[in-house]
């Protein structure tokens, strides 16, 4: 059996001591302990992190760069795909996943969340593919939409760090 990808979502703009930033790290570490390889936009912040995290575990790091941005990708990827669009990236990235984690972020982080959960909800994802909120960033974006539309929070999933993102996986 070929070991599950999951993807991992945040802001590209935390540096090391940032909380996102050590989150990332820890995140990427643990899942890549626990067997998983890990997929993510392949640059710096979160994405970095994680790679970081994972690769110090001895996992793979799938990253899925975009040859529109200038950036080159970070060191820890061991694989690297290269979309010609930002659609095309997200669309790999959530293709990748067998697994969304999703960390605190910007405007790119939220488009990110805003398609997979879409996907989920709207049935064009397996069900089996969890959406987890690491943290509680996205908590006051969560408890909005699920005021207007209780049945769309039924995807996600909320763990608190990084120890209960890994049993959430492995449990789902």
């Amino acid at each position: 059996m070929s070991k599950k990808t999951i993807t991992i979502f945040g802001t590209g703009r935390a540096g090391p001591g940032d909380s996102a930033y050590e989150l990332a790290y820890e995140t990427g570490k643990m899942l890549a302990q626990a067997g998983f390889t890990i997929a993510n936009g392949g640059y710096g912040g979160t994405m970095l992190a994680a790679a970081k995290g994972a690769a110090e575990a001895g996992g793979e790091i799938i990253g899925v760069t975009c040859s529109a941005f200038k950036g080159k990708p970070n060191e820890y990827i061991s694989r690297e795909i290269v979309a010609d669009s930002l659609d095309e990236r997200l669309d790999t990235l959530i293709k990748l996943g067998q697994g969304y984690v999703v960390l605190p972020g910007g405007t790119g982080t939220l488009l990110e969340l805003a398609k997979v959960w879409e996907l989920k909800n709207k049935g064009f994802l397996e069900a089996d593919k969890p959406i987890i909120l690491v943290g509680g960033f996205w908590k006051p974006l969560v408890d909005l939409i699920a005021a207007g539309d209780p049945d769309s929070i039924r995807y996600i999933k909320q763990a608190d760090g990084p120890g209960q993102v890994v049993e959430l996986i492995t449990d789902y």
